[in-house]
């Protein structure tokens, strides 16, 4: 331990004396103390004190200009899908399963866009998603008669087409997977499989043979338990069951993985 009672090293004299003589230098220089070659105090080569490099006297941050609006366009897109995803989900026959899909689909949209201090909300009347930066909100309700600049909103015409046609497509494979594990294998089976079917295509959107890990286990350990009413001899053979679906998938031509799904697992 090093006593603070000591004598400093010679070393540490000798700079202090450095700096003490650099200081007296410059207050010689400088008796106003008011800046190094700025007579009126008001900022190194800046005359007016009005800010460097800037004419008009006005500072900007950093990348200001970047901040139009402040959601990368991959979260963009990705709101608008799960924004299509619901309401796809929510114009099937209604079940309590599908309320359930469209609701998650909903809070997995507005939780992306909370991630960005942005709240998530559909325009009726031109049947637009819209994100608004958080701020603009007051008690849930967005505040746009207060605000001058409204560049930083985001909108996205749900009108046109996305991905509905997408979802139809994968409902329609997995739908006939799990009738032919209905035809072909037990019951028990089959229940798991008609289960597991909504769940990929519900939640994910995703071919039933094209779940990853965490996906079944998601369906295992989760969705089955709370969705599915299982026997105990159900969740007994779950493991198989799902190895039966991806077998009897194997016969079947499913639809192409979408290309960002494909990315995103290369990804991880």
């Amino acid at each position: 331990m090093t006593r603070t009672d000591d004598d400093p090293p010679e070393w540490a004299k000798k700079r202090a004396r450095e700096l003490m003589a650099a200081d007296d230098d410059a207050r010689a220089t400088d008796p106003a103390g008011e800046g190094e070659g700025d007579p009126d105090g008001e900022g190194e080569g800046d005359p007016d004190g009005e800010g460097e490099g800037d004419p008009d006297g006005e500072s900007h941050a950093p990348g200001d200009a970047d901040r139009v609006p402040d959601v990368p366009v991959a979260a963009v897109d990705e709101a608008e899908r799960l924004t299509r995803l619901a309401r796809e989900a929510e114009s099937a026959e209604p079940t309590p399963e599908i309320a359930e899909a469209a609701e998650q689909y909903r809070e997995r949209r507005d939780a992306l866009a909370a991630e960005y201090d942005y709240t998530a909300r559909v325009r009726d009347e031109d049947d637009a998603l819209v994100l608004y930066p958080d701020e603009w909100t007051e008690d849930g309700t967005v505040r746009l008669d207060r605000l001058e600049d409204t560049d930083r909103a985001v909108e996205v015409s749900l009108s046109g087409p996305g991905d509905a046609d997408r979802y139809r497509e994968v409902a329609a494979y997995n739908d006939a997977v799990a009738e032919a594990v209905a035809d072909q294998k037990d019951d028990v089976h089959a229940r798991t499989a008609e289960t597991f079917a909504a769940f990929m295509s519900n939640h994910y959107v995703r071919p039933v043979d094209d779940a990853t890990p965490e996906m079944r286990a998601e369906f295992r350990e989760e969705y089955l338990v709370r969705n599915g009413w299982p026997t105990d001899e159900q969740l007994a053979v779950v493991d198989e069951s799902l190895s039966v679906v991806e077998s009897v998938a194997a016969d079947i031509g499913g639809p192409a993985v979408a290309a960002d799904d494909s990315a995103a697992d290369d990804s991880a």
